[in-house]
């Protein structure tokens, strides 16, 4: 049997704050969700025509407890819906390593890096606003050349200052 990852979807009680996360830091976009009973949101990594490009759904709890989502989905308990729970972390593969750090410098997303040895694989971590930790695979190789065009910046810098 083959797998392929369908979406992953997050129970929230900032609906707007998580959608906007996925947004404004991610690049994902929202767009066409099925009229369900409950609150949420799709977000695409691409063509909105393709439900296979919908790989966040944000489920937005029901604050009137209409029963919509607890008749769809089951009930949880709120308290549980911080963190990452059983699931540690939900990885993308991703390129433009240096436009995603400048970004998220620019937004104060703090974030962790580290490259994995053997495999030629650079990691960004970052949470989202539910504590879920969002893994960016990146090729090492960006690093490697992210890092030379630092170096670089800096030496130029530093003989320019004893110019």
């Amino acid at each position: 049997m083959a797998l392929t990852l369908n979406h992953y979807s997050i129970r929230t009680t900032d609906l707007e704050g998580c959608r906007d996360f996925y947004a404004n830091v991610l690049g994902l976009t929202i767009g066409p969700r099925p009229d369900f009973p409950f609150p949420g949101a799709w977000m695409y990594r691409g063509d909105h025509g393709d439900i296979a490009n919908a790989v966040v759904h944000i489920i937005g709890i029901d604050q009137k407890k209409t029963g919509g989502l607890e008749g769809y989905l089951g009930d949880r308990d709120e308290a549980g819906l911080q963190g990452s729970g059983a699931v540690d972390h939900i990885a993308f593969f991703a390129d433009g390593l240096g436009a995603m750090l400048a970004h998220l410098d620019g937004t104060g997303v703090s974030y962790r890096e580290r490259t994995v040895p053997g495999i030629g694989l650079h990691q960004v971590f970052i949470d989202d606003p539910q504590g879920i930790m969002i893994e960016l695979n990146y090729p090492a190789a960006e690093k490697a050349a992210f890092d030379a065009a630092a170096t670089a910046a800096s030496a130029s810098l530093a003989s320019g200052a004893q110019a």
